[in-house]
């Protein structure tokens, strides 16, 4: 089954639900206007049940099939949250909300899966009941571990969970997976470097934390060049560096530094927050300053399930025809929590030749809407086949 002709009809109407969400653009959780129009459309579908305020501001629409001997759901999952970037796209229907923009795409998803809930809706050619989920703050705030946490899995009885992203720089329509670890485990580290400040020109009265910083951002270079297995992935960036004071003569008091550990596997992730931890003390007490670290295990490695996997293959290939193995990626992605939670898979669809996302001038690819809400319904019906 190729793209579905019903998508062509819909196009023009999915690409302006897209767009006005674009324009408006929501953070993290406060996603209170995108929520209140997904709720609404649908209501309009007809989806026999719709629950707003999972997970603080997610919305899950429950749509039974003609039958429902089979007793099974599976969840579609889409993320509705902005980032905090300024838009430079020019677009006419650019974002209106000062420093918040649709950067990565997610109004492209929320649209895509609100177009596969108006066909499911309409033609509801499955055996059992599909669960098409909404999902606030997936940049940085852990959307898909409150809705989790908040019950949504066994509330909806969600036996399976698939997903889906943009990628840039692949062609429109076409697809990329692999199976197990797919996008990295995201910690996040602050550390606090403290020592005696004093004039510039006295450096033998000071203990200088900018050196000791400084030392201390190169050494942590070691943890993948010197301590992790070679063959193995592991990326330590140090993101920031904020001094204390400001003036030119002056030697601070303190750093500041925050950076991220990417890891995709767990015996990387154990000994890359260890040599951390490790390398800042002694550093730090070499140079006779004393040095705090707060590190924090954010999203976990987002895993494919094996057999899911390749369920959510077939189904891009009856769409697109094709479906490559896809690279590893070291971003973070927190659908991580829902496939913790139950097998799944998490899906790859090309966005054409655009700006990478969290640029400012990226732009989700409205050419790509019909493959992929193509993909979300071939998802459901493939996995709940009508008897």
């Amino acid at each position: 089954m190729p793209v579905r002709n019903r998508f062509a009809e819909l196009h023009e109407e999915i690409t302006a639900w897209r767009r006005d969400i674009h324009q408006h653009p929501e953070i993290l959780f406060e996603v209170h206007r995108t929520a209140a129009l997904v709720a609404d459309k649908l209501r309009e579908f007809g989806c026999d049940e719709v629950v707003t305020g999972i997970g603080r501001t997610g919305v899950v629409g429950i749509i039974k099939g003609r039958t429902g001997r089979s007793g099974r759901t599976v969840g579609l999952r889409a993320d509705m949250d902005a980032l905090p970037i300024e838009e430079a796209t020019g677009l006419d229907y650019a974002s209106k909300t000062q420093g918040a923009m649709h950067a990565c795409g997610h109004d492209g998803h929320t649209a895509m899966l609100l177009g596969a809930a108006k066909y499911l809706a309409e033609t509801r050619n499955f055996d059992g009941s599909v669960a098409v989920i909404f999902q606030p703050a997936e940049e940085g705030g852990g959307g898909g571990r409150e809705m989790v946490d908040d019950g949504m899995m066994d509330r909806f009885g969600i036996d399976e969970v698939y997903g889906m992203h943009n990628w840039p720089g692949k062609p429109v329509g076409s697809f990329a997976i692999r199976a197990g670890a797919f996008f990295a485990a995201t910690d996040v580290f602050e550390i606090v470097v403290e020592g005696k400040g004093g004039h510039a020109a006295k450096p033998q009265e000071v203990i200088d934390p900018t050196v000791t910083a400084s030392q201390i951002v190169m050494s942590l270079q070691t943890i993948a060049s010197r301590n992790a297995d070679p063959v193995k992935q592991v990326v330590v960036s140090v993101t920031s560096f904020v001094t204390s004071s400001t003036a030119f003569n002056v030697i601070p008091q303190r750093v500041t530094l925050k950076g991220t550990v990417r890891t995709l596997d767990a015996d990387t992730h154990d000994l890359a927050e260890t040599r951390l931890n490790d390398i800042v003390t002694h550093i730090a007490a070499a140079f006779g300053c004393t040095a705090r670290v707060d590190y924090t295990r954010n999203y976990p490695v987002m895993a494919n399930s094996e057999t899911e996997t390749g369920y959510a293959i077939d189904a891009a290939k009856k769409v697109s025809g094709d479906c490559e193995e896809a690279p590893l990626v070291m971003g973070g992605e927190d659908f991580a929590f829902m496939l913790n939670a139950r097998p799944g898979a998490y899906i790859l669809v090309g966005n054409g030749d655009t700006a990478m996302v969290h640029h400012p001038e990226y732009n989700f690819n409205d050419e790509a809407i019909p493959a992929g809400c193509s993909w979300y319904v071939e998802m459901a019906e493939s996995r709940l086949p009508a008897a």
